[in-house]
């Protein structure tokens, strides 16, 4: 049962390798790791029994090799030598080497093929199997050996390289870490140790070999290490004697090689109590007994990480849908019909997914209409460009030749008009706005993975829909144009709301001429509002009427017979002789100098007017552009759409065109078809376990 266990892993590394993805699921596996010249080769080799590895200076092992060794029984009529025992790749299914030199070769033909002469690594993995009765079933990745200083003409960052492709399989929580250190260098200095801390400083998946101990200088031994003095980890050290060069050189079989290990262990004064703990043999036993615990751990966890990984490739690939049959047709209708319900929906908010995180569709649309442009224009100020002068100018040019009698109409509406004049601004940058949001709502919609799949469709979309916004543009900015010109053409002066000529008299008269306070007369509660307004306007205006009293006086005329120009040419007078001529009139003539009482009052009342009639105009601003854009360019959208897109894109001459997929949805599928194979493939590995 247990070996069968391993051969279930090892399916399942086969399944995902021959599919050619890369594995979703961390794999239960023994990664051996070491600096070069540690003996990581013969390790294996002397765990397999056989020569089979590349050998020579600098690094041999250049890509990944899984190692797979399966354990099986001899069979008693094969009587010729080594028929028991071959190995097999798998890029080369079918062939069995029983001649383990020439699996060497295969491995260097191989690694060249992939990475090049030039001993640059690849990070593709060899798989080999070696089946055999003399091992235990195990699984082994061997990695390049750490290296530090590039040779030749290896790449510069090599040693980056390397230490990057170890990281990503040692890094892996299901990895158990092989490290590999000689014995007569310092082991504060392994590479293969250290490196195994940064991914497990606890020691708990790294076990510890220690090569050359013969090496190892009279009276020193490993003793400390093994006993866990020196660093500890969780699953120990075994000590173990590889061939030196020497022997390796000679050909001494493997099989030699490990009786004389086997016989420096027992006779050795040091590690003669502990024989049994030491030596290739009993590192594949331990090696095997890890590894079939692990996986007896992990197996429920491999089980759901599959399932899982199934459930998100299906979902996946049935987002992108399958290769398009005949019915082009019917597919663009579903996707237009799809598309402008979805586009009314956002803007209606009756969407499914309506979020907490943000304002989107339509409620960004209302905060346009409702925040931006109401507060817009409340904050314009009809009188903020008009300075009293200007006012008082337009009263003098309105009343002609003969002075007005009463408050001229014509000065009030002069002005008005141009103030309302004012509001169009605002009123088409609310509709460039508005605009701007249905064009985000396209790109929201244009975002959908169907989109992705479809590039041309996208784009003829996004050009189509486009046009069609721009389109209604027109009509809208007219009406909204329109909508200003329209309080501009006519001033109502009837409206119920508006403050007429008596009352405007009547509060400034107030303001000139205050009553002696009473304490509860009718005045102070009748007026309201407009009461309030006029306490704010009472000291600024007091301000104005001592100026006033003050300049008149000292007028050179003494002219205080109340002449309705008052000191209409005061800035242009000079004390002339007694016996000139008059001189004529300048050729620009401004109303400077103070106002008389008259005049102050036709301008005050003449700005109460404006201010009251802008209010009544801005309210029915801020209610009606929203309906008219409203009108022309959001519900013309929201009902025209549908027609428009069917008459640019629902034509037989272009479906094809439109519906060409993007090289992303192609590979896609096949990636996910191939990722969906294997993962069913390992299911019923792991189900029948």
């Amino acid at each position: 049962m247990d070996s069968q266990l391993i051969k279930t892993v090892n399916k399942l590394q086969d399944a995902f390798a021959t599919v050619g993805v890369h594995n979703p699921v961390d794999l239960p596996q023994i990664t051996v790791i070491g600096s070069q010249s540690s003996g990581k080769s013969s390790v294996l080799e002397n765990i397999v029994g056989r020569d089979f590895l590349p050998r020579g200076s600098g690094i041999v092992t250049r890509r990944p090799l899984i190692l797979q060794l399966i354990n099986r029984p001899a069979n008693p009529e094969s009587l010729e030598k080594g028929q028991d025992e071959w190995g097999e790749f798998l890029h080369l299914p079918g062939q069995k080497f029983h001649d383990f030199d020439k699996i060497r070769e295969e491995i260097v033909r191989d690694t060249e093929l992939k990475t090049g002469k030039n001993l640059g690594i690849s990070p593709q993995p060899i798989n080999l199997r070696v089946f055999s009765p003399n091992v235990l079933t195990l699984t082994m990745v061997d990695l390049p050996g750490l290296t530090k200083v590039p040779v030749g003409d290896q790449p510069k960052d090599i040693e980056k390289q390397i230490r990057e492709m170890i990281l990503k399989y040692i890094t892996k929580p299901n990895a158990i870490i092989l490290a590999v250190t000689a014995a007569n260098t310092d082991l504060a200095n392994s590479d293969g140790l250290k490196l195994a801390r940064e991914v497990d400083p606890e020691g708990l998946r790294t076990i510890g070999v220690l090569t050359k101990v013969d090496l190892m200088d009279q009276g020193t031994d490993v003793i400390d290490i093994l006993a866990g003095r020196m660093i500890p980890l969780r699953l120990g050290y075994v000590p173990v004697i590889n061939r030196g060069q020497r022997d390796i050189e000679n050909k001494k079989e493997i099989s030699k090689a490990l009786e004389s290990e086997r016989d420096f262990f027992e006779n050795h004064p040091s590690y003669r109590s502990k024989a049994q703990y030491c030596g290739t043999p009993f590192l594949a036993r331990k090696l095997n007994m890890i590894l079939m615990h692990h996986i007896k751990n992990t197996l429920p966890e491999i089980k759901a990480k599959i399932q899982n990984a199934l459930t998100k490739y299906q979902q996946e690939l049935l987002q992108l849908g399958d290769p398009l049959s005949d019915n082009q047709a019917s597919l663009v209708l579903n996707i237009i019909t799809e598309f402008c319900t979805e586009f009314r929906t956002i803007i209606d908010g009756n969407s499914n997914d309506l979020s907490s995180y943000e304002l989107s569709g339509g409620a960004r649309i209302s905060f346009v209409f409702h925040e931006l442009y109401a507060n817009g224009v409340k904050q314009i100020d009809p009188l903020e460009q008009i300075k009293d002068a200007d006012i008082r100018t337009i009263l003098y040019n309105s009343s002609g030749s003969s002075p007005a009698l009463f408050v001229a109409t014509t000065a009030f509406e002069v002005i008005i008009k141009k103030q309302i004049k004012r509001l169009e601004d605002p009123s088409i940058k609310c509709i460039t706005m508005v605009y701007e949001e249905l064009v985000r709502i396209l790109g929201q919609l244009l975002n959908k993975q169907f989109f992705k799949r479809f590039p041309a469709l996208k784009d003829k979309f996004y050009s189509v829909v486009l046009a069609f916004f721009k389109k209604a543009l027109m009509p809208t900015n007219k009406l909204v144009s329109d909508l200003v010109s329209m309080e501009a053409c006519y001033i109502n002066t009837a409206h119920p709301d508006f403050l007429n000529g008596h009352q405007a008299i009547a509060i400034v008269n107030e303001q000139l001429h205050p009553k002696p306070q009473q304490s509860n007369g009718p005045e102070s509660t009748g007026k309201g509002g407009r009461h309030h307004h006029q306490q704010q306007q009472q000291q600024h205006l007091s301000a104005l009427q001592t100026t006033n009293s003050s300049s008149t006086s000292v007028d050179s005329h003494g002219d205080q017979s109340g002449s309705f120009f008052g000191s209409f040419f005061a800035g242009s007078k000079k004390a002339k002789k007694p016996n000139a001529l008059m001189d004529a009139p300048p050729s620009t003539l401004k109303a400077t100098g103070a106002l008389s009482e008259r005049e102050y009052m036709e301008t005050e009342v003449i700005k109460l007017l404006i201010q009251s009639y802008y209010n009544i105009v801005k309210r029915t601003m801020v209610d009606m552009v929203p309906k008219a854009i409203m009108l022309n360019l959001v519900t013309q959208a929201k009902e025209e759409l549908q027609r428009e897109l069917l008459s640019e894109l629902y034509k037989a001459e272009v479906l094809d065109d439109l519906l060409q997929e993007s090289d992303y949805t192609k590979e896609r599928r096949q990636e996910c078809k191939k990722m969906i194979e294997a993962l069913q493939k390992a299911d019923e590995i792991v189900g029948s376990v």
